[in-house]
């Protein structure tokens, strides 16, 4: 009798983990890229491009002629970056494409076009976070959207996480996943990376560029759904199928303002590419995803 209700008594508690992880989303799934109103025709513009919302400050006349892209990306345009240091102690440089380029780094000009602050200033942002954080994040109330204008000079990009065609993942090294890549496609096969998919999945979405993984800011960002994440129970995740939470359009479930104390969902996320981090490569496969 006791075992059976012991039994009963450990399905009730896996079930109510279960529900605790699954959020449906309260408010619109596009939040802030609502842009006050004017939704998707603020980024994508269904006539003339930057012209048509009277974005085109720097005269460029291609702007809309890829997915429709209705800001400003002109003064981007050949500019060299430098994202955040290495382990070797170098900056990633990035010089920004135009649209019309086939490279996968094309995501990072749109993205900047709103999203930079120094060389373009057409978007109609007001540079603060749009969610709601919990008390204990910290003291400042406004936190910076803008990578090129973040409260340090203008143009300082290295306080931003490298992106772009140098920003390689591999397989195989002291700080990575035992995985294996194939002309760029990463596949978490190895015992401990196999085993962190069980645990919470692997959602970033990389770009191949010449046969290598890179990161780009739609790795870790879908940029049409801010407050919710589909996760389906397979090949891809271990998690239970259902409608996660997420933050700042992370494409996992990624939630600080969960109240919990005890969560690693956030730092579970960044493991998906820093697997030497993760429980799985130091010793533990039983360390679950908490939430």
């Amino acid at each position: 009798m006791k075992k059976v209700l012991l039994i009963t008594l450990a399905i009730f508690a896996m079930a109510t983990f279960a529900v605790a992880q699954i959020q449906p989303p309260t408010s619109d799934v596009l939040g802030a890229h609502l842009n006050y109103g004017r939704g998707c025709a603020a980024c994508h513009a269904p006539h003339s491009g930057a012209w048509g919302n009277g974005a085109n400050k720097s005269g460029d006349t291609t702007a809309g002629d890829l997915a429709l892209w209705g800001q400003d990306v002109g003064n981007l345009v050949g500019k060299t970056l430098n994202f955040g240091q290495g382990r070797a102690g170098s900056w990633y440089a990035e010089t920004l494409p135009g649209l019309s380029a086939s490279s996968p780094d094309t995501v990072i000009t749109m993205c900047l076009s709103c999203h930079d602050g120094n060389y373009a200033q057409g978007a109609m942002m007001k540079n603060a976070i749009y969610e709601t954080l919990p008390p204990t994040y910290g003291t400042y109330n406004t936190i910076p959207t803008l990578l090129g204008k973040d409260g340090n000079s203008a143009g300082d990009y290295l306080n931003d996480h490298p992106v772009g065609l140098n920003a390689t993942v591999s397989c195989g090294g002291t700080y990575d996943w035992d995985c294996t890549e194939t002309n760029g496609v990463i596949s978490m096969n190895g015992p401990n990376s196999s085993q962190f998919v069980k645990n919470y999945g692997f959602f970033v979405s990389l770009s191949a560029w010449n046969n290598t993984a890179v990161v780009t800011c739609t790795s870790c960002h879908n940029q049409h759904l801010m407050n919710v994440v589909k996760v389906t129970n397979g090949s891809k995740s271990g998690l239970p199928t259902g409608y996660y939470a997420t933050m700042f359009f992370v494409r996992a479930p990624y939630n600080p303002a969960s109240g919990t104390s005890g969560s690693n969902q956030t730092a579970q996320f960044c493991r998906q590419c820093h697997g030497g981090e993760a429980n799985e490569s130091n010793g533990s496969y039983t360390i679950p995803t908490t939430f």
